[in-house]
Parts: structure tokens; sequence; C-alpha cells
């Protein structure tokens, strides 16, 4: 069977990490600019492969100094290393709309495997005749292994930033006519 190829529809798409703050609350933020690509047999995902990247220089926690740290050399070093990277290694269909999406993330120049559960939206045909797919995904990175080793301790002796962060995918995708 013939490849499927479909290219992101970024209006319709987010990509969201969230991080706990002093181990009490969490700090949200996102990726503005990032694009992927998915290729399937057809609406059987259950071999498809699929590339993703993100802009670090368009991360936004809705406060700059914050995005300004985190595209420093403390954190993601966005001036020498401008891209984080997907890309998978198997599309595993675990039942029904799930599936476990295997890969290597890349950050900061550092690849490690990463395992995103997935759900699939279904597919729908927009008002213009495109075709849609659309996942949600969720997987878990601790920053200390792609070298964003930043720290610090309140004088209470509280953490600052934790080294989980939980990642959050909203993608949409058309089929390429």
């Amino acid at each position: 069977m013939e490849k499927t190829i479909w290219n992101l529809d970024p209006m319709h798409s987010e990509v969201q990490f969230k991080v706990k703050h002093l181990v009490i609350s969490t700090v949200t933020g996102e990726f503005g600019v990032f694009n992927a690509s998915l290729q399937s047999n057809g609406l059987d995902f259950s071999q498809a492969s699929a590339q993703f990247e993100a802009d670090v220089d368009s991360i936004n926690t809705r406060q700059s100094d914050r995005d300004n740290h985190l595209k420093s050399a403390d954190f993601f070093d966005a001036a020498q290393f401008p891209k984080l990277t997907f890309e998978t290694t198997s599309f595993e269909h675990i039942g029904g709309d799930r599936y476990t999406i295997h890969g290597n993330i890349t950050i900061k120049g550092v690849t490690k495997p990463i395992a995103l559960s997935a759900v699939y939206g279904g597919n729908m045909t927009d008002f213009y005749g495109n075709d849609k797919v659309g996942f949600e995904m969720e997987g878990k990175i601790n920053r200390q292994d792609f070298g964003l080793t930043w720290s610090a301790v309140t004088e209470a002796g509280g953490i600052v930033v934790s080294d989980e962060v939980k990642l959050i995918l909203n993608l949409q995708f058309a089929k390429q006519q």
C-alpha cells in the first residue's frame, strides 16, 4: 500500500510543557513555532512514522524574563541548539484509539528514547475538503538528562524547578494531496 503523508495543521495544534515550581505549583509553557509530518498506511497508524521539530526561540511561558532564561545556556541554549526534535522508532497500537509512540527526542544536542501515550482523535473532512486526523499525546522527560541542569534551592531548602517535565502535544494533520 502506498504511504499516506500527513502534514501538520499548525492552526489547530499546540505543544506544551509543564514543570513544577517550588514543588507547589505548575508552570506551563509552549512552543509557538513547530512542524511535524506523519506517514501511515491510509488511516492505519499501527506502523506509522513521524518527525517533529520545535524552534527553541519560540518558547513562551507568558513571562519574558523566564523565557529569556530558558533560552539561555542555563537551559536550552537556543543560540547553539535552535531546534528540539523527535523522530519515531515505532507507533504501537495498544487497542481502540490508544497508541504508544516510541521515539528519540533530541534536546540541546542530547538524544534519548521516549515513549508517548497517544489517543487518536479520529478523522474528519473539513469545510474545504481536506482530510484531517488528530492525536493527543503525553510523555515525561527528566530535564537533567538533556543538560538542562540549572538548579537553585530556596533559603528554606525548597527546589525551585523540578527535574520532571511533562510534555503535552495536541496535533492535527492534513492529508497531503
